[in-house]
């Protein structure tokens, strides 16, 4: 069973999201505004640096997040980093069910993992994928609760909070943000592996080609 972490309380003007009320709806109301992109692959230079923080939260971000939502429906993802349709900020959008199946849908503008006390942190070494690697999988162990704190697409001040699977799902897409992909924090012999299984597999989505 998935640990339950009692929650960091929300700081001065932030408050835990509600990201499950009507997620299906506001998926497809995103998803049906949007464009879906070629998806960004390991070696594109966007992939490997910290993206600029979002100042300007107009219509630009929201066309954006919508072009985000279809992206991920096309590639069948449960998350998607900006950088991973090739565009240099920091924002990420998930749809994403917890290991409850609770379906979590929303966008975290400038995200921030928050540090977890030793006690909160039980790691959980499942499989996991990227979009941006496709067709490879690797065990990676990263803690099964975890809070990121940011901002939504209004700039206000937000928190979200995951277990298990999307636990996974929020550091993943943080890491994107400032450059890291899962298979950074693998060995050198897993990590030549993932890009093995990738070479050999042909992607079910659009990608970019890396000249």
């Amino acid at each position: 069973m998935p640990h339950t972490a009692h929650p960091a309380p929300p700081e001065e003007g932030e408050t835990f999201v509600d990201d499950v009320t009507d997620g299906a709806a506001r998926e497809q109301a995103h998803r049906e505004r949007g464009t879906a992109r070629p998806i960004t692959v390991v070696g594109n230079p966007v992939l490997h640096r910290e993206c600029r923080d979002v100042t300007d939260f107009g219509d630009e971000l929201l066309a954006l997040v919508d072009d985000m939502f279809a992206s991920q429906r096309a590639a069948e993802g449960v998350g998607l980093a900006a950088n991973q349709i090739g565009v240099d900020l920091k924002v990420f959008v998930y749809d994403c069910p917890d290991d409850n199946d609770v379906r979590h849908v929303g966008a975290v503008c400038n995200p921030v993992l928050q540090d977890l006390p030793a006690d909160k942190r039980h790691l959980d070494d499942s499989n996991e994928g990227c979009l941006s690697v496709p067709g490879a999988y690797m065990e990676t162990p990263r803690p099964d609760y975890a809070v990121v704190r940011g901002q939504d697409l209004h700039g206000n001040p937000i928190l979200v909070q995951g277990t298990g699977y999307f636990a996974r799902c929020l550091q993943h897409e943080t890491d994107h943000l400032y450059g890291r992909l899962y298979i950074d924090r693998l060995s050198k012999r897993d990590r030549k592996d993932v890009l093995r299984q990738m070479a050999e597999a042909t992607p079910k989505f659009a990608t970019v080609p890396n000249d």
